[in-house]
């Protein structure tokens, strides 16, 4: 397949608004597509690059921005063609790489159109963005092969990724998605929660549920059969090697075979209280000095779900079922506290739940998961029967530049750097985000910061920092990245506050301060 039919498609499912538009788009190029190419074509319209880093930046893009090499008359251009370059920048490394990774972009870009150009810019320069592509995607797959969405969709779950299973279906029909079942060994999507703004609110939603501790963590999923053990991350990232404490465990876990999903912490020995989140995540990052890594700061690994013991799978279970066999496997110390609410219309229990929630805060944790008793582990989904609350912390940030936008968002400027003020009355960048804008606001901010702009280079708009905006975010992280040396997670725009003076915008000591 061309890789300018890819183009053509993310263009128009970029533009298209309807859900049913966009899947329809999405199963008439599957159905184009030979089996083994729809990988590639999952992951170049969802803006991944299945090689991850490739090692190109700025500095080799620059010089074939569009117009810059002139782009092909005819598309030629394939997908294959395009996964043999990158495979190959992505091996590049020592004493002349720049211009060896210089030499085969320039090359890629000379033999693409100008749309497959602006569409390799964008994969290169992590710039796709379509919205819940992958969910979309899967439903496109479910049409051109005619099997289920709801079997194609567990299937993937239990997979860990949709390509693999696409490939399959797209070749074989329904028939393959048998072979696509809970294995240990085989990591499969976590399971997500939506949010809910107090837990009082999430009771009365669930009904009979259980309050859990949301620890501040890593996300793991750990499979042990014999003594072989393998840890994944949230992301299905294999990280045995850099946890010899957990694995050793899980090794002392009294069963032959599971699946167990849980959180990785650290707490402080003096304290008692829990580590941050950017220590814990660079001591996991430590791929070099493991053991220097552990006895430096050794984790512990808290458990609150168990998706497969001796065989059996579980995630079909209750929760309430699957945590009684937990509490089998594991003592207290290695799984969260929780509270059982077994009645949510007494008000003594909420208020019993809500004092769980505040005490959970006061041990240092960053909120609960409030979870229905009933429910099934619904791999790799956002449930609605698992809700989070957590506290929501606002700041005031000023505009300090714009980026513009892709796809639906051509046309606009949207990606928003954040900055706030410093002791000496300037401004430090914090962060960037674009989340939580919707189509009124980015009209607005787009005339706004048009109005404030001072440099455009095609693709940052730096402009004059008076417009403060509220953002929320979850917490401060550690980040070398921006120069104040932390970072929101998590943020996104609340509201644009035109009423506001950049000068009455938060400090970044301020900021800290609140951690």
């Amino acid at each position: 397949m061309l890789l300018a039919r890819v183009a053509e498609v993310s263009r128009e499912v970029a533009a298209a608004s309807a859900r049913s538009r966009k899947t329809a788009l999405l199963a008439a190029l599957f159905a184009e597509a030979e089996p083994e190419e729809s990988p590639l074509v999952i992951a170049y319209l969802s803006g991944r690059l299945p090689q991850g880093r490739i090692g190109v930046g700025w500095s080799v893009l620059k010089e074939v921005v569009p117009p810059a090499v002139p782009p092909a008359e005819r598309p030629e251009l394939t997908l294959g063609r395009v996964d043999e370059v990158l495979t190959e920048l992505a091996g590049v490394s020592g004493a002349g790489s720049r211009a060896a990774r210089t030499r085969l972009v320039h090359g890629l870009f000379a033999a693409a159109t100008l749309d497959e150009q602006q569409l390799l810019l964008r994969l290169l320069t992590g710039e796709v963005r379509q919205g819940a592509l992958d969910a979309i995607a899967l439903e496109g797959v479910a049409q051109a092969a005619t099997v289920p969405a709801a079997e194609l969709r567990r299937a993937v779950m239990l997979e860990g990724s949709l390509p693999p299973v696409a490939q399959a279906v797209l070749a074989e029909g329904a028939t393959a998605l048998d072979r696509f079942t809970l294995r240990v060994g085989n990591p499969v999507q976590p399971m997500l929660a939506h949010t809910a703004g107090s837990v009082t609110e999430a009771i009365a939603a669930l009904g009979p549920c259980v309050v859990e501790e949301k620890l501040d963590g890593i996300r793991v999923q750990i499979h042990r059969s014999g003594d072989d053990v393998r840890i994944h991350t949230r992301s299905l990232d294999d990280i045995t090697a850099r946890l010899p404490e957990v694995v050793a465990a899980a090794r002392a876990v009294p069963a032959d075979a599971f699946i167990l999903d849980g959180e990785v912490i650290a707490l402080d020995p003096d304290t008692g209280r829990p580590v941050s989140f950017q220590s814990i995540a660079s001591r996991v990052g430590s791929r070099t000095d493991v053991a220097g890594a552990h006895a430096t700061l050794p984790l512990t690994a808290v458990f609150f779900d168990v998706l497969a013991v001796e065989g059996e799978g579980l995630i079909d279970r209750p929760g309430h079922e699957r945590h009684e066999v937990l509490a089998r496997l594991l003592p207290d110390a290695q799984r969260v506290r929780r509270f059982v609410v077994t009645d949510p219309a007494d008000p003594e229990q909420t208020a019993a739940a809500e004092r769980f929630f505040a005490d959970t805060l006061a041990r240092g944790h960053e909120g609960v998961l409030v979870k229905a008793t009933a429910a099934p582990y619904v791999a790799g989904r956002r449930g609605r029967t698992w809700l989070k609350v957590k506290p929501v912390h606002t700041v005031d940030l000023v505009v300090l530049a714009v980026e513009r936008g892709h796809g639906r968002r051509t046309g606009l400027l949207s990606n928003l750097h954040l900055g706030a003020r410093t002791a000496e009355g300037d401004f430090v960048m914090l962060g960037k985000t674009f989340k939580g804008l919707t189509d009124e606001m980015l009209r607005w901010q787009t005339e706004r910061l048009g109005e404030l702009a001072v440099e455009d280079d095609g693709f940052t708009v730096r402009v004059r920092p008076e417009l403060v905006v509220e953002i929320a975010y979850d917490g401060l992280q550690r980040s070398t990245r921006y120069p104040a040396g932390v970072t929101l997670r998590f943020a996104r725009v609340l509201r644009h506050r035109p009423d506001k003076r950049a000068s009455e915008a938060d400090t970044v000591a301020e900021i800290t301060g609140r951690g």
